[in-house]
This record gives structure tokens, C-alpha cells and sequence, in this order.
């Protein structure tokens, strides 16, 4: 099982740049930032760009990969994602990933203007978007007319580093987003529920992802592909606060997604006081620790 972090774009640069460096130190896999033009809670807090944020860490680190988790049609056109994720992967030398959610009904939706969508509007923009970004980031010239987007001529040369493109890890919790994430992803991530961060009761969660990768599992059989060709990524530390108090609590519940089909453990860095508040040095203490345990975890034969 592979672990990933989430550092939130809301430091300066001088200290971002320390604690994305220390994630790639500490042996994370992957690293994401949310791409929001601002968040929940932290609506009136420092909040920085998700891509422009990316291209920096991207240049200073080596190893880790990178990627907004997610980009969502609330605020982008995959004609200008799409050279935008193409860029982000030549400047971290083929390291990108490109998370990819339908956008919620929010502060975020609002911003840029235009009516109020309903939830199967919103999945039909989704399903428009994913697939217009896939074939952008696939050819060089792109022409599209669709109830959502039009793109005439749009170029994405050279394209990505990374051949077809990218890979893309699509967000679901239901059936359509996951047939989705099966026609369309290299992987799948959940961060179980529309509830906020901690608000699932914990005796839930487990449950709750046993049904989800149940049902993605079965939208990759349906578009045809073997359930194990791609990833399970679960934002465990969204789902369960406190997660990583204790090297073995951490353990324990990898072990469970591990054992649920899940092939990746998103953790976020703590922060002082508010959501995903902790202390730093104890967080850091344990994944050090478990990380090495983690990897040797492994989803069952078949997903």
C-alpha cells in the first residue's frame, strides 16, 4: 500500500517549501494540495493557488509525485487544465498526477457566476470534463462542441511527459462517478461522504468503504477491465481524526483498507488548531515509523 499527504496551499512559500520537502523526506509516495479558490472553514484564511503552487514543489523536489486532489469543472476548462497539467508534468520530470471530482455545490461554485446546478447536472458536466481532458492531454489538436464546453483548435503540445498523458485518480462515492473513474482513471479516490472532515461517526467509515470499493469494483468489470489494473486511494485521515496518534492505530485501519481492496493511504498534515489540528513533530514521529509497514500491506488477488 502506498501512502500519500495532503499539505492545504495555505502557508508562504518559504514554509511550504520546507514541509513538501519534508514529505518527500519522510517517504511519502505522493503529495496533493486541494485546488479551491477557498475552503470550508478557512474561507477567510491565506489560501494559495493550487497549480502555481505545484510547478514550485515540483522544481524542488526529485522523487515524489504531485497533483491537485481535486481540479473540478467549478473553476477550470480542461482546455486551460489540460496545458496546465501538460506543464506541471514537464517541470516535475514526469512526476504528476492529476486528481479529478465533479465540484461541489459551495462558495467555489458561486464565484465565477452562472446558475446553480443541480447534482445530475453537475455528474453530466463531470462525465464532459474528464472525458474532454483525456483527450486533450492525449493529441495535440483538439476540436469539441458539448452542452458544457466547446475547445476549437486547442493545442496541448508536447504533451505530457508521461505517454498517453498523465494518469488521472477520479473522486466518486456513487455508482455514476465510478464508471466514470473505470472508463477514465488510473485510479479511484473517496473521501467517503459529502460530510465535512470527522463528521462520519468512526463505527461507519469501514463500512461505508466496503460498499464503495464493492461498487467500483464492479464499474470496472462492467467497463471491461480487471478490478486490480486500478488504484484505491482513501483519504484516511479526513475520514478518521486522530489517525495517526499511534503508529498501530495507523497501522491498524491501513491494514483494514488494505484488506478492503484500497491500494493507497492519504494522510493530511496536521495543522495548530482547527481542521486536521495536531502536532507535527508527534505526526511525523509515526509515519516515519509506519510508512515502511504500510507498503508492505497489499490489497487481495483480483482487488
Amino acid at each position: 500500500m502506498r501512502t500519500g499527504i495532503v499539505i492545504l496551499p495555505e502557508h508562504p512559500w518559504p514554509a511550504a517549501r520546507r514541509h513538501w520537502l519534508r514529505a518527500e523526506e519522510l517517504g511519502f509516495h505522493h503529495a496533493w494540495t486541494y485546488d479551491h479558490l477557498s475552503w470550508r472553514s478557512l474561507r477567510d484564511a491565506p489560501w494559495f493557488g493550487a497549480i502555481p503552487l505545484l510547478a514550485a514543489v515540483a522544481a524542488v523536489t526529485t522523487r515524489i509525485r504531485l497533483g491537485p486532489l481535486v481540479a473540478t469543472p467549478n473553476l477550470r476548462h480542461p482546455a486551460v487544465l489540460a496545458k496546465e497539467l501538460m506543464t506541471l508534468d514537464h517541470i516535475a520530470g514526469g512526476r504528476a498526477v492529476a486528481g479529478l471530482g465533479a465540484g461541489a455545490a459551495g462558495s467555489d461554485a458561486r464565484a465565477l457566476g452562472g446558475p446553480p446546478l443541480s447534482p445530475a447536472r453537475r455528474a453530466a458536466r463531470f462525465e464532459e470534463f474528464v472525458a474532454l481532458t483525456d483527450r486533450l492531454l492525449g493529441q495535440d489538436r483538439t476540436d469539441h462542441e458539448g452542452p458544457f464546453y466547446t475547445a476549437r483548435g486547442a493545442r496541448t503540445i508536447p504533451g505530457c511527459v508521461q505517454r498517453p498523458r498523465l494518469p488521472f485518480i477520479i473522486a466518486a462515492t456513487g455508482p455514476r462517478g465510478m464508471r466514470l473513474a473505470a472508463r477514465h482513471g488510473q485510479g479511484w479516490v473517496t473521501h467517503g461522504t459529502a460530510a465535512g472532515p470527522g463528521e462520519l461517526p468512526e463505527a461507519e467509515v469501514l463500512p461505508l468503504l466496503a460498499r464503495q470499493s464493492a461498487l467500483f469494483g464492479d464499474a470496472c468489470e462492467q467497463a471491461g477491465r480487471a478490478p486490480a489494473e486500478a488504484g484505491r486511494m482513501v483519504l484516511g485521515s479526513r475520514l478518521v481524526p486522530g489517525l495517526t496518534d499511534s503508529v498501530d492505530r495507523l497501522l491498524g485501519f491501513a491494514a483494514e483498507c488494505a484488506a478492503l481492496g484500497f491500494t493507497d493511504l492519504v494522510l493530511h498534515r496536521p495543522r495548530p488548531s482547527g481542521v486536521f489540528a495536531g502536532d507535527v513533530t508527534a505526526f511525523e514521529e509515526v509515519v516515519a515509523a509506519a510508512i515502511p509497514q504500510v507498503e508492505r500491506l497489499k490489497p487481495p488477488p483480483g482487488g
